[in-house]
């Protein structure tokens, strides 16, 4: 399903937190899980906002979980965890850890959805898809980036997978607004996506790689719109 419909997440209506909460272990999560905009910080073990990826997460969802209305604040290790379909919904990442949200499962029947919400500050990625299936996110804002939905381009494991971007705003400064792996058959769409402050256009929309499962870093193999890989087309993309 990609999702078009709604305007871009407005950066500017940051929200705040209803209270606070220190997690020192995971939480593990099933069901449907509202926090009512509280903000979760790592601590402890999870009180690191480095770049480590064998950080664990703050909560961990089992498959068919919803999150709701959650402000994950600093510092945030490994962010969130999805262990195969789960849905995000309102989350807001005020300074992101290693990744806002990593996607796991191996069943291409996968379907993550994140629905509202932001993140910013995120040095390396925001969502790391390392599972298979597909990723929806719509009506999001992103600003200080590096990758905002990539594709995994060097996991032990690889899949196919599909990521549909619909009402983004990203703001300047970012690399990429997705990554998607051409060897394995991965396809992005692109939809209603708004880009801010980025007079030089330097953010790449859909960067193309050839992943690889040995762990070496994934080589570029292109990037923009060639309806395969990539599906978008300049109208998609409006820059202010």
């Amino acid at each position: 399903m990609i999702m078009t419909s709604g305007a871009p997440a407005d950066a500017a209506t940051w929200p705040g937190a209803n209270g606070s909460q220190a997690v020192s272990a995971t939480i593990s999560l099933s069901g449907t899980k509202d926090y009512g905009m509280k903000r979760l910080y790592g601590s402890g073990d999870l009180g690191s906002d480095s770049q480590d990826e064998d950080q664990g997460p703050l909560p961990e969802l089992a498959p068919g979980t919803v999150l709701k209305n959650v402000i994950i604040g600093s510092p945030a290790a490994d962010g969130i965890h999805c262990l195969g379909s789960c849905t995000l919904q309102n989350l807001w990442w005020e300074d992101v850890g290693e990744g806002a949200a990593t996607f796991l499962g191996s069943s291409s029947s996968n379907v993550c959805t994140v629905s509202g919400g932001g993140a910013k500050e995120a040095g390396d990625k925001v969502f790391q898809f390392n599972g298979a299936g597909t990723l929806n996110v719509s009506g999001f804002a992103v600003k200080n980036f590096g990758t905002f939905a990539r594709s995994c381009g060097n996991c032990k494991t690889q899949y196919k997978r599909t990521i549909n971007l619909s009402g983004i705003e990203a703001t300047y400064k970012g690399g990429k607004l997705v990554g998607i792996n051409t060897h394995y058959g991965d396809s992005a769409t692109l939809r209603n996506v708004t880009i801010v402050g980025d007079t030089g256009k330097k953010i790449v929309p859909c960067q193309k790689y050839i992943g690889n499962n040995t762990g070496k870093e994934p080589t570029t193999n292109g990037s923009g719109p060639d309806g395969t890989y990539c599906k978008y087309s300049s109208s998609d993309i409006t820059y202010k």
